[in-house]
């Protein structure tokens, strides 16, 4: 099978770097088309965890696949997967990104709300391709330990998962989060907006917070943002 530089039609998509490969390895190692290795990489210890792991029959060393998938130099290892199909998890909190635009902050994202226990993220179209693997990259390899699932619209989720209380982080708001009081007894869904617009207007319905910052800047970057506000969350949950 002959793989090409990765597009959104393809029905699959791939891991650049060791790192994201041995999750997907830990992980989804049933959606696992071929692994290639570098003939120079010289780690032993990586090398051996993918031998022991995936069948020999799926394992390659081809220097051309380098330079035809990746545009980056320090990459050695290339894992090649099947996509899949995911849902959240009703029962689980959420994190709700509207029209997320960003690849490299999707990834940090990911990375982040695993960090707390977040996952399960809710993506409201438009929004950037999950599979991209530039999206997985950023993750470090987290994106095989969540569930992403896309939504035409706002009401679109809130009808599947009506059980969860919606929180918005906003500008156009005076609750703060330093002294807001989650409602621990409930399934929880963080909101945040498109890292140029933020949250449209009608997600003042839905219990909006702002996290304060000095008159320094205009705001916080979504990934800061979301971070202060898991990391609030997480510990209101636990006092």
């Amino acid at each position: 099978m002959k793989f090409q530089k990765y597009k959104k039609e393809e029905t699959y998509s791939y891991t650049l770097g060791a790192f994201p490969t041995l999750e997907l390895i830990k992980t989804k190692k049933e959606t696992i088309i071929a692994i290639f290795i570098h003939p120079s990489f010289n780690n032993q210890e990586v090398i051996n965890k993918i031998y022991n792991n995936v069948d020999s029959n799926l394992i390659f060393k081809d220097e051309k696949i380098f330079s035809k998938l990746s545009n980056k130099e320090n990459v050695y290892i290339i894992g090649i997967f099947k996509k899949y199909e995911m849902h959240l998890d009703k029962n689980m909190n959420h994190v709700l990104l509207d029209n997320p635009s960003d690849m490299g902050n999707l990834g940090t994202i990911i990375r982040s709300s695993l960090g707390f226990d977040f996952l399960n993220i809710a993506i409201i179209e438009p929004g950037v391709d999950i599979f991209n693997p530039k999206v997985i990259r950023a993750s470090m390899g987290s994106f095989f330990l969540c569930n992403i699932e896309y939504f035409h619209s706002l009401e679109d989720y809130l009808k599947k998962y009506s059980e969860h209380t919606l929180y918005s982080f906003m500008l156009q708001t005076d609750i703060k989060l330093s002294s807001f009081k989650f409602d621990k007894n409930k399934l929880t869904t963080l909101a945040f907006g498109n890292e140029a617009h933020g949250l449209d207007k009608k997600y003042l319905k839905y219990n909006p917070i702002i996290i304060k910052h000095s008159a320094l800047i205009d705001s916080l970057n979504i990934t800061n943002a979301l971070t202060i506000a898991l990391y609030e969350f997480d510990k209101q949950i636990k006092e």
